[in-house]
């Protein structure tokens, strides 16, 4: 990150906030404008969403449980009652971050119905997943649920990003990576650890640190992904934000007691809605910046200094941690694009094999 912002601790990032830099009332007309909301069906991300909407953008709900997410795309139509109907479209993209198998058909599904993709906003999360929660593959649940799904799922999209960036206006095409002011609050020193083979350390009894370490890890995507774009063809503006402090389903995994005392110091989910607009549409915001940490409502402001080390390489004067995140999380995901691949072939396989029986068959009779 060539830029300098000032540094503002935890106690700024929760309270004493200044007023939405964008809010459904400034937000621009988005007609003509394709986005992906991870997560899209509660919360922040269905406010994103409704917002969009609104704004006459097309907007894909991407999440695991089609009737949640259409139940959603109903609950925003009839939000807009008797106003004029948005130009827009809601629409339902199934992605199970989980499951990383899964989700180049998730992509190639996007791909098959749009051209086109000027916002990809990887809202969805997991926090405070009890101890030895997994994902399919058996990847710990924060890394693939936060990081190593949204990192997939933006793999296979980058193409159609940088196609749009070519033919758009500068900066307006972008990837929005979810953070949390755990980073700052409770991630290990330089945000993670890695081994001598390059794994991240995962202390697997401590879901609050684990969560923490998946958010760090999302500020590293932020810059890294920002660094290649910016090198690899039209670039994409790569930011991390932290939505804020927010009364959302994320709390689902919260003990109630904690939950009712954090309820009497958290925003309303919408709030959260105008930071993530704030990644995606403010005009401050430039691939020149690219790896920035957006505070809420809408702040470029800076993390602790050990995790922003780590977003530099070693030849830019940090330890490089966020690069060797990077690289782990193509290895993993290397895995499950294989087995994706091979899972295909098998279903190919079986498919010809069962229109030969049937052919066979009806031959003899």
């Amino acid at each position: 990150m060539g830029h300098t912002f000032s540094r503002q601790g935890p106690l700024a990032q929760s309270f004493f906030i200044p007023k939405p830099a964008i809010s459904e009332k400034t937000l621009p007309d988005q007609i003509g404008k394709v986005c992906i909301v991870t997560g899209g069906n509660a919360g922040v991300g269905f406010e994103v969403c409704k917002i969009l909407y609104e704004h006459n953008a097309t907007v894909y709900l991407a999440g695991r449980s089609e009737e949640k997410c259409k139940h959603a795309i109903s609950s925003i139509v009839d939000s807009i009652g008797s106003k004029t109907k948005p130009k827009g479209a809601l629409r339902y993209l199934k992605l199970d971050l989980a499951d990383l198998t899964t989700i180049k058909a998730s992509a190639d599904e996007f791909l098959r119905q749009e051209t086109r993709l000027d916002w990809l906003c990887n809202n969805a999360g997991v926090m405070l997943a009890p101890a030895g929660s997994q994902g399919a593959q058996g990847h710990e649940l924060h890394i693939v649920t936060n990081c190593l799904g949204p990192w997939l799922f933006t793999h296979f999209l980058h193409p159609i990003l940088s196609s749009t960036a070519a033919g758009s206006p500068p900066d307006t095409v972008r990837v929005s990576w979810a953070g949390s002011v755990v980073i700052d609050l409770f991630s290990p020193k330089h945000g993670m650890s890695l081994d001598s083979d390059g794994n991240p350390q995962l202390p697997l009894s401590d879901p609050q640190k684990l969560y923490a370490i998946s958010k760090a890890g999302n500020l590293f995507y932020a810059s890294e992904y920002g660094k290649r774009s910016r090198t690899q063809g039209p670039s994409v503006v790569s930011t991390c934000f932290n939505p804020g402090n927010l009364r959302t389903e994320l709390q689902r995994y919260v003990p109630p007691t904690r939950r009712m005392l954090q309820n009497l110091m958290l925003y309303p989910a919408i709030f959260g809605a105008y930071t993530e607009l704030f990644s995606g549409f403010s005009e401050d915001v430039s691939t020149e910046m690219n790896g920035c940490y957006i505070e809420p409502w809408g702040r470029v402001l800076d993390v602790r200094a050990d995790v922003k080390e780590s977003c530099k390489s070693v030849e830019e004067g940090g330890n490089g941690i966020a690069r060797a995140f990077w690289e782990w999380s193509d290895r993993e995901c290397a895995k499950a694009k294989s087995s994706a691949s091979a899972a295909r072939k098998a279903t190919e396989v079986d498919f010809y094999r069962e229109r030969t029986r049937y052919y066979v068959e009806n031959e003899k009779q």
